[in-house]
């Protein structure tokens, strides 16, 4: 009896183990994690996305949101980029590609949607790449903007991840 008790307690620290080893993560292959956002996809250049992959996506997903932002720019945190409802099925962006079918773009700190990368008005910037694996769609609309996604996520996040690259304009 010792011995399946033994083997029980084993068998339930490796599916632990396998539950905590999912590690959700997001990278690029037109950039790497704290490295130069090449100008092609700032201000400078053709202000294009880059690409964006994610994976090791935790059971229960139903959808993901994405979050770009600035947080060193002059008067605080400033949101380049949101994309929610992105469909489970969707684990990668291409370059440029935009918004992928049935999801949504939010209102960036412009007041526009879409994408606009890296402008720095002086010195190098930390621009973050955030995805949210969440257990469901959220009741947002294109003119919903990150306070309002930030809260509508509330309780429904179950996994993030986080890329960050950084930009000076030269």
């Amino acid at each position: 009896m010792k011995k399946v008790k033994q083997l029980a307690l084993i068998i339930m620290c490796l599916i632990s183990i396998q539950c905590f080893a999912i590690d959700f993560k997001i990278s690029s292959p037109s950039f790497m994690h704290n490295a130069d956002i090449p100008r092609d996809y700032t201000c400078q250049g053709a202000d294009i996305a880059p690409a964006l992959v994610w994976e090791n996506v935790p059971p229960g997903t139903m959808s993901y949101a994405l979050i770009m932002d600035d947080i060193d720019a002059p008067n605080g945190t400033w949101t380049h980029w949101l994309i929610f409802n992105i469909p489970v099925a969707i684990t990668k962006l291409n370059t440029g590609t935009g918004i992928p079918p049935g999801a949504i773009s939010g209102k960036n700190d412009w007041g526009t949607t879409g994408y606009r990368g890296p402008c720095p008005p002086n010195g190098t910037h930390r621009y973050y790449f955030k995805i949210y694996a969440l257990d469901n769609m959220l009741a947002l609309t294109p003119s919903s903007n990150k306070v309002q996604l930030e809260n509508a996520m509330k309780n429904h996040v179950l996994a993030s991840a986080q890329l960050m690259g950084l930009y000076k304009k030269h």
